[in-house]
């Protein structure tokens, strides 16, 4: 469960490295988290509320601003423990280049230390 908020806690620290696992169970969190404020707005649809709608869409909306920056961070630090700069993030936004950090999230780190620190231990 740590894992899952640790990214939150490093909210705007790009230097150093992030493991797979620490990457993951935070998107697995942001996944839960927009699971969950989903259902007010499905159940605005359903019952054809405004109020409900937009109220949902607000509390959505700030969320995904809050979480931005540390979505932004955390996949530069696992760029990094993948031994690669943190500006090919800005790979994301030409067509296609997502893909391209989607491959190296899912790649093992360098076992060793790199020129980014040491190999991420659990938190």
């Amino acid at each position: 469960m740590q894992e899952m908020i640790l990214p939150l806690k490093r909210y705007a620290q790009f230097e150093g490295r992030a493991n797979r696992r620490e990457y993951w169970m935070f998107q697995l969190f942001i996944l839960i988290i927009s699971a969950v404020l989903m259902v007010p707005l499905i159940t605005a649809l359903v019952i054809q509320s405004d109020g409900l709608g937009i109220a949902s869409i607000i509390l959505f909306t700030v969320f995904w601003l809050a979480t931005l920056l540390p979505v932004i961070a955390v996949t530069v630090r696992r760029l990094h423990d993948c031994n690669q700069s943190g500006w090919m993030y800005l790979l994301a936004f030409i067509p296609f280049g997502g893909l391209v950090i989607f491959v190296f999230t899912l790649l093992p780190g360098t076992p060793q230390e790199n020129a980014y620190g040491p190999v991420p231990t659990g938190p």
